[in-house]
């Protein structure tokens, strides 16, 4: 059977079509001028020597300073600080934070998020915070989004399934089966660019004794048949003695890069070895990759380009910006690697970087980090996007997939549907099983369309808070809704040229929607009147001596259905009114038939629990106008009103 497997893997993998487009070309030397243009700051020295200094500079830089000419500074300062070389960036920290202040004041606010931003990520326990707080808001702002609560989000999606169709699909955690996962831990996928073919680290082989059941990390591979995973089998002539896994394919699936941890032939506690399939379907002997990519730490973690002439990977070497950095090494024209380079001080920080994966179709890195500036908990998976192989601001990829504890060991298909990750079937589990999850927009590599815009309360002439959610209704991806900031602001980054639903809701608030096609960056300003305790409607005003509700009321009473469902903490009571004239008992009577009316077609038609809604006619005895003159008057008096609130907690 396994040696059918094997068999099958590779004809799969030689037949499938492979649509590999140009991705990098990071042997091109940017100048400083071209560079600059791609971002507001290039650091070349990071992978030519360990630390900057020029005293002479230093004194100019003092000097200027000193004598207020902040002009002259800020342009002294600037050069230095573009000369860093991996060392300043812990060390020399706050020339980081003063050209950062410096752009600000000059107006480049651009450059001076993104210097604030690796002041942040790169400084030291002894650089004081509260020096830089004045600006640390600001950035901590812009970087911190306020998502919903993940399970107040999803409650907002079931309630919302009773009353329309504009429902995000609910992300699904799907274990991969019994025919992948095993009653040991299982991780590290990698897939093959068809989607068809899955490698993976698992520790279910036990290696020395049985008394000494010792857990053995090996790589295993699965082929999918009508969309059923076969049993994975276990790579033949790769696994050993030692520990392999977190492994590699290149996009033909003829080559594997995997990680050894204490062979005799290592350089390091573990190390990155490259095998190829051969003709009879075995892997060759595996080859230490050398020196030039491998360390004396720990060098694991490969993700190939789809051009396979460029390889990333994870290391804890010396030399780097913090426990674990992420490095990238270039296939020459001979075929060999070339030296490991750092990915610099934009990607990597004082913390962790693991488990890099280039995206085989879009020019974007994922990877995982504790060190990043917004972070749920643990690692956290993010991605970056590449220009001429400089690496923009990381964008954490939110809340449906990251959480309170880490995210790691992960790949992403080749259509940027799903996401495969290792996690526990529990909380009180810490075997690891592999998962799949649909790619939310946040994780999309074509969410790069922004979305922003300010809500504000027309009433109080404030900043409006609350929920701004967007729903995708042609693609069907899942968004998580963000809290407005303080300033009333709100932002997303979305696929183009679809059609998506702006939802606005507070407690304060009946659901506001507006539907828009997105083309290009778009700014969506909102002015929005909060609701107050009591609200009538002009449209739920009853004919004279007649309880019977017409059609053109049900717009505005489905705004109150939307509102109880969305808000199941809240309560309404609804008050029926009547105008003056004819029988004072009879108009009571009337009052509260119209408000049962009301009542049954809010509790009978929706799923909003009974005890949630009361109803009292009060007849003419609370007239708006007192002194009824006219129609419009009687009009006025012959009305329904609806409280909203919160009961009191007990």
């Amino acid at each position: 059977m396994n040696q059918y497997l094997n068999k099958l893997f590779l004809i799969i993998l030689i037949l499938f079509s492979i649509d590999i487009q140009a991705q990098f070309n990071p042997q091109v030397e940017l100048s400083k001028k071209e560079a600059e243009e791609l971002f507001p700051f290039y650091f070349p020295n990071v992978n030519q020597f360990n630390y900057y200094q020029d005293e002479n500079e230093l004194e100019k830089i003092n000097r200027t300073q000193q004598s207020k000419n902040w002009e002259k500074f800020k342009e002294l300062l600037e050069d230095y600080v573009q000369q860093f070389a991996i060392e300043n960036f812990y060390k020399d920290t706050r020339l980081i934070w003063q050209l950062a202040k410096m752009e600000e004041l000059y107006g480049d606010l651009e450059k001076a998020k993104s210097l604030y931003r690796l002041a942040l990520k790169h400084h030291q326990s002894k650089i004081d915070l509260r020096q830089m707080e004045i600006f640390l808001d600001s950035v901590k702002l812009e970087q911190t989004d306020d998502y919903v609560p993940i399970d107040y989000y999803y409650e907002l999606v079931d309630f919302r399934k009773s009353i329309d169709t504009l429902v995000p699909p609910r992300g699904i955690l799907l274990s991969m089966g019994k025919q992948i996962n095993s009653n040991m831990a299982d991780y590290a996928p990698a897939l093959t660019l068809d989607n068809k073919t899955i490698i993976f680290t698992s520790k279910r082989s036990i290696s020395g004794s049985l008394l000494s059941n010792n857990s053995n990390e090996d790589l295993y591979v699965s082929v999918q048949i009508d969309g059923m995973w076969q049993d994975a089998v276990p790579i033949r002539g790769i696994n050993s003695r030692n520990n392999e896994g977190s492994a590699a394919l290149n996009a033909e699936g003829n080559e594997i890069i995997f990680a050894r941890c204490g062979s005799y032939d290592g350089f390091g506690n573990c190390d990155l070895y490259e095998t190829h399939l051969q003709e009879d379907s075995t892997w060759s002997k595996a080859v230490n990759l050398g020196a030039n990519l491998n360390s004396k730490a720990w060098d694991s973690h490969p993700s190939l380009s789809i051009t396979g002439d460029t390889l990333f990977f994870a290391s804890d070497r010396i030399g780097g910006f913090g426990l674990s950095d992420i490095y990238f090494s270039v296939k020459n024209e001979d075929g060999q690697w070339s030296a490991a380079k750092n990915l610099g001080p934009v990607v990597n920080t004082r913390g962790n970087e693991v488990s890099p994966f280039i995206h085989p179709r879009h020019q974007i890195l994922y990877f995982s980090s504790n060190g990043h500036l917004l972070n749920f908990g643990g690692f956290d998976i993010y991605k970056s996007n590449s220009k001429m192989f400089l690496w923009d601001e990381p964008q954490n990829i939110g809340p449906l997939i990251n959480t309170e504890g880490d995210e790691y060991y992960f790949t992403i298909d080749s259509e940027s549907e799903d996401l495969f990750y290792a996690g526990s079937s529990s909380m009180r589990s810490h075997n690891l099983d592999l998962f799949s999850f649909p790619l939310p927009m946040e994780a999309q590599p074509g969410a790069n369309t922004k979305v922003s815009g300010v809500v504000t309360d027309t009433v109080k002439g404030k900043p409006f808070r609350g929920i701004v959610s967007i729903v995708d209704i042609e693609n069907g991806i899942e968004i998580a809704p963000k809290f407005t900031r303080e300033d009333g602001s709100f932002e997303f980054n979305l696929i183009n040229n679809a059609n998506y639903v702006m939802v606005v809701q507070s407690d304060e608030l009946f659901r506001i929607e507006e539907m828009f096609f997105l083309s290009g960056d778009t700014v969506m300003n909102k002015n929005i009147d909060p609701m107050s305790s009591k609200i009538r409607f002009k449209s739920i005003e009853f004919e004279e001596n007649s309880a019977k509700l017409r059609p053109d009321m049900y717009f505005d009473l489905d705004k109150v259905v939307d509102f109880l469902l969305d808000y199941p903490e809240f309560k309404l009571k609804i008050s029926g009114h009547t105008d003056s004239s004819g029988d004072e008992i009879r108009n009571k009577s009337l009052s509260q038939e119209r408000a049962d009316a009301i009542r049954d077609y809010i509790i009978l038609l929706h799923p909003i629990d009974p005890s949630r809604v009361v109803a009292e006619g009060f007849g003419n005895s609370k007239p708006v106008v007192s002194d009824e003159q006219t129609d419009d008057d009687r009009r006025l008096n012959r009305r329904v009103e609806f409280e909203i609130y919160r009961p009191d907690s007990d």
